[in-house]
């Protein structure tokens, strides 16, 4: 793979999930690229499609769920989407790892963490008994547990939420993976442990030249952590830019929703902003702007027409909104068209 192509390509992700009631639409339509080296943020509230994003990278869409047929996901130049389950076992951890928000959910906890760790070197290395031991106290070192020989022999109830974090991490990286996903990892954990884990990351990153997907609902973490981010909600990213022109100049009344929610570092500053109403459920592909019951700038259109990402200038292509209002150098009128355009061709020039 040359240098400046992604690592990771993302094109028209579409996942549902089928009841007998309906059809949930979790994720519709997501495009983005990950290159090797680069962290891509991930932000929105809970139920935006932010971990079933994840999980479709993964391959951990199960019944009654399915990723559509239409959908691209690309990997080191392979499309993943076409795998048996078999073949994608091989790209599971070994290129691709993932990274939980509780590890309790990912650690056995009847078996020592030294043993797990273990197990998946001799499954996915190939590493005999003594060299699997080696490398699992070296891969627990590496993620800053201390007395690390002794720690092999505990179980996952006796680490303390950082430690089994950095357990999981330490799992995570066991095969080498290129691609690192982690889904809220910090979430559970307090502010000092969580800088910990953040700047652990940071390290592994710099030492290995991972690619990183960050998913989370702190603003302030995604300042902290990430090259790009995107914005999700209802499915859609609907704002993908460079992490300094989000915090910057960001354009959709989402993400600057969001942004205002953040708590002041003042204290007695008031009461904190909040977005009104909640994240719809999508049941199928939009018709017209998701945000649009709590949107404050929301006018006649968004009800009409769904919005493209596209750029927020014509001469801007690094940042792009999912808005009526962008192009914000275009009239009103030629804007809204330029996103019906879009939508008819299911083109956003990306």
């Amino acid at each position: 793979m040359s240098s400046d192509q992604p690592l990771l390509s993302v094109t028209e992700l579409v996942t549902e999930f089928y009841t007998d009631k309906e059809t949930v639409r979790a994720v519709d339509g997501v495009n983005f690229d990950i290159r090797t080296g680069e962290t891509l943020g991930i932000v929105g509230e809970s139920g935006s499609g932010k971990s079933v994003t994840a999980r479709s990278i993964m391959g951990l869409v199960e019944s009654p769920g399915k990723v559509l047929g239409e959908s691209s996901i690309r990997f080191d130049g392979e499309e993943l989407t076409e795998k048996s389950e078999s073949e994608y076992q091989n790209v599971r951890g070994a290129k691709i790892a993932m990274v939980f928000q509780d590890p309790l959910t990912s650690l056995n906890p009847v078996y020592a963490v030294g043993n797990q760790l273990k197990e998946t070197l001799r499954i996915h290395r190939g590493l005999k008994r003594k060299a699997a031991t080696d490398k699992a106290v070296e891969l627990l070192e590496d993620v800053g547990i201390p007395d690390a020989a002794r720690r092999m022999k505990e179980y996952p109830h006796q680490f303390s939420g950082g430690m089994r974090q950095r357990g999981i991490i330490a799992l995570a990286l066991a095969c080498n993976p290129e691609l690192l996903i982690c889904d809220e990892p910090t979430t559970a954990l307090d502010v000092t442990i969580q800088a910990q884990i953040l700047e652990l990351l940071e390290e592994i990153q710099e030492e290995r030249d991972l690619a990183i997907m960050f998913i989370t609902h702190d603003m302030g973490v995604i300042a902290e952590v990430s090259d790009r981010v995107a914005v999700m909600y209802a499915g859609e990213i609907v704002e993908n830019a460079p992490v300094i022109d989000l915090y910057d100049d960001p354009a959709h009344p989402y993400t600057n929703g969001l942004l205002d929610s953040i708590p002041g570092e003042e204290p007695g500053g008031g009461d904190l902003s909040t977005i009104e109403g909640e994240v719809p459920i999508p049941n199928g592909p939009a018709t017209r702007c998701r945000f649009e019951p709590r949107c404050p700038k929301a006018f006649e259109e968004c009800l009409q027409v769904p919005p493209q990402l596209l750029p927020l200038e014509e001469n801007r292509d690094d940042h792009r909104a999912a808005c009526l209002l962008y192009p914000d150098d275009m009239p009103r009128e030629e804007a809204v068209q330029a996103h019906r355009d879009a939508a008819d061709t299911g083109e956003t020039d990306e």
